[in-house]
C-alpha cells in the first residue's frame, strides 16, 4: 500500500442538502452524517492514520436558527456517549479544538468523560473542531502574545512563526497533510487556516452522509499521485550517465 497521510482533516459538508433532497429536516442529514464519521474513523484507525480532524461545528454555525443549533448540540451529546465503544474498540483517542468553554455544559460534560475514557488510546486521534474558526484561533493566539508584551515578558520583535504556533489551541497538532471537503464547494470555510498552509486539498461532489471508506481511499489515491513541494521545486531531470 502507498503511504497514508499522518493527519487528515475533513470539512464535512452536504448534510443539509442530503436531507432536503429526501424531503427531510436538515437535522436528519446531520444524524446520517454520524454514520460517515464512524466509518471514516474506523478506516483511519485501520490504516493507522495518526490524526483525523473533522469540522463538526464552526464558530459561524451559531448564526443558524436556534432550534437547529439545539438539535445539533443534542446530536453531539449523543455522539459523544454513543460512540464510546467504537472509539475504544478501534484504539481511537478523542480530543477537541476550538472555543470549547462556550459549548453547553451538558456537551462539555460528555466531551470530558469521553476524552478521559479514551486518553490512553494510541492508534488514531479523532479531533473534533467545535465552536472553531481559523481566524478566531489566530486572534486568540495574538491576544495571548499581546498580554505577554504588555506585561513586559516579551518584546514585539521576538514574535515569530514558532511563537504564534505555540499559542494556538493545540500547538502539538501536526499540520494536516490532506484536507478533504465533501459536497463539492470549493472553499476552506475558515478551517485550520494557520495549519493548512501547505496541505493538499481534495474536493469531492459526494455529500458527507454518503461518504464512506471507498471515498476516503479515492482521496488517498489522488493524494499519493501528487508531489508536495512546500514552496520549492522538484528536480525532474535525470542525472547524466557517466562516460
Amino acid at each position: 500500500m502507498a503511504p497514508v497521510p499522518k493527519h487528515i482533516a475533513i470539512i464535512m459538508d452536504g448534510n443539509g442538502r442530503w436531507a432536503q433532497a429526501r424531503g427531510m429536516m436538515r437535522i436528519r442529514g446531520h444524524e446520517a452524517g454520524v454514520d460517515s464519521v464512524r466509518a471514516v474513523t474506523e478506516e483511519c484507525a485501520r490504516l493507522k492514520v495518526e490524526q483525523l480532524t473533522v469540522y463538526a461545528f464552526s464558530a459561524e454555525n451559531w448564526k443558524r436558527p436556534r432550534l437547529e443549533i439545539e438539535l445539533l448540540m443534542q446530536l453531539l451529546k449523543r455522539f459523544l456517549v454513543g460512540e464510546r465503544d467504537t472509539l475504544m474498540n478501534n484504539d481511537v483517542r478523542l480530543t477537541a479544538v476550538g472555543r470549547l468553554e462556550t459549548l453547553p455544559k451538558y456537551v462539555l460534560r460528555e466531551l470530558e468523560l469521553t476524552r478521559k475514557l479514551t486518553e490512553n488510546n494510541r492508534t488514531t486521534n479523532l479531533c473534533l473542531a467545535l465552536n472553531y474558526g481559523g481566524r478566531i484561533e489566530i486572534v486568540d493566539a495574538m491576544q495571548k502574545l499581546a498580554r505577554e508584551v504588555a506585561a513586559g515578558r516579551l518584546k514585539p520583535d521576538q514574535i515569530d512563526e514558532a511563537m504564534v504556533h505555540a499559542n494556538l489551541y493545540q500547538p502539538n497538532m501536526a499540520e494536516p497533510d490532506l484536507v478533504i471537503r465533501t459536497g463539492g464547494e470549493m472553499r476552506i470555510s475558515n478551517f485550520l487556516l494557520w495549519q493548512i498552509s501547505y496541505s493538499e486539498l481534495y474536493v469531492t461532489e459526494t455529500l458527507w452522509p454518503d461518504f464512506r471508506a471507498e471515498h476516503l481511499h479515492a482521496a488517498l489515491a489522488d493524494y499519493n499521485r501528487r508531489e508536495r513541494r512546500y514552496g520549492g521545486l522538484v528536480d525532474r531531470l535525470k542525472p547524466a550517465k557517466a562516460g
